[in-house]
């Protein structure tokens, strides 16, 4: 968003233009301003390329004349009392300020997501987390399955508009880096925060159900919700935490469902409905 603003700023920088000022014959407001006397006082239109002048004109001779112009461009030229000089910066001043600023925040961008997020993790380390969510994947798939984290973004992210993909009934599924990193402070270093870590479960709960073979998308996020409370609890949290989250996630599916409604879970998603995984149980999810 800041990369757009600044692109907008410097695009109308190149375009902007002198707007023409306007052909009208002096107001009384010009008068009090450049001092031209009473009304009846003869003035004279001067112009001079896209420049506009009133001079007050009473048969002066052409050297003459020019005097008054010169001092009449003056008066205009001057900056109100009170009001600061404004100057236009030159054309190649600014695109260079414009390149400069916008190298400088496509620098800094590099810089925090190089050495913050998933991406800050070393290759060990981002190893071994995504064996890990392969290993709680295929718990739920009841398969051996595996989980990527994309951090090309080819598959899944912002432009797809999703934080999760997998191949329904297929044996690999791909998350986005930052469902990964909430995953993986849930998972190696004990940290929860309860927004990001129950939607990353929740995301890894439904496609892991892809993978097991459910197309439908709201079958499979009502399956999803369900199975991530066990998954919630092998990753680190206490049983109340997990159930809690995903049931969180369950009520906060009805605000995203109007955005997207086939990921809806459906009516009978409920306790002791068609799609409660134990219906034995007055737990739900």
């Amino acid at each position: 968003m800041a990369v757009a603003l600044e692109i907008h700023f410097f695009v109308a920088a190149l375009r902007e233009e002198d707007a023409p000022l306007p052909d009208r014959a002096p107001q009384s407001a010009d008068r009090e301003r450049y001092g031209y006397g009473g009304e009846a006082e003869e003035l004279l239109l001067v112009r001079r390329g896209s420049e506009e002048l009133w001079v007050p004109y009473s048969g002066e001779t052409d050297a003459e004349l020019d005097a008054i112009i010169e001092e009449a461009r003056e008066r205009t030229e001057a900056p109100a009392v009170g009001q600061p000089e404004r100057r236009r910066r030159p054309p190649l001043r600014g695109l260079l300020a414009g390149i400069v600023l916008l190298s400088a925040l496509a620098g800094l961008f590099w810089v925090v997501e190089s050495r913050s997020g998933w991406n800050g993790l070393d290759s060990d380390a981002r190893a071994a987390a995504t064996a890990r969510f392969s290993r709680e994947a295929s718990v739920v798939a009841e398969k051996p399955v595996t989980i990527r984290c994309d951090e090309a973004g080819d598959y899944v992210g912002a432009v797809q508009h999703a934080d999760g993909v997998a191949l329904v009934g297929g044996d690999l599924a791909y998350l986005t880096p930052e469902r990964c990193l909430a995953l993986y402070r849930l998972a190696f270093k004990r940290e929860k925060r309860p927004n990001q870590t129950a939607r990353a479960i929740a995301v890894l709960a439904h496609e892991a159900w892809h993978l097991r073979g459910v197309s439908n998308e709201g079958v499979t996020e009502c399956y999803g919700l369900q199975s991530g409370v066990a998954l919630g609890q092998r990753l680190g949290l206490s049983a109340e935490s997990a159930r809690a989250m995903m049931r969180r996630q369950l009520v906060e599916n009805a605000r995203r469902g109007e955005t997207s409604p086939a990921y809806r879970v459906p009516a009978e998603c409920r306790d002791g409905g068609r799609f409660d995984l134990e219906p034995r149980t007055s737990r739900f999810p």
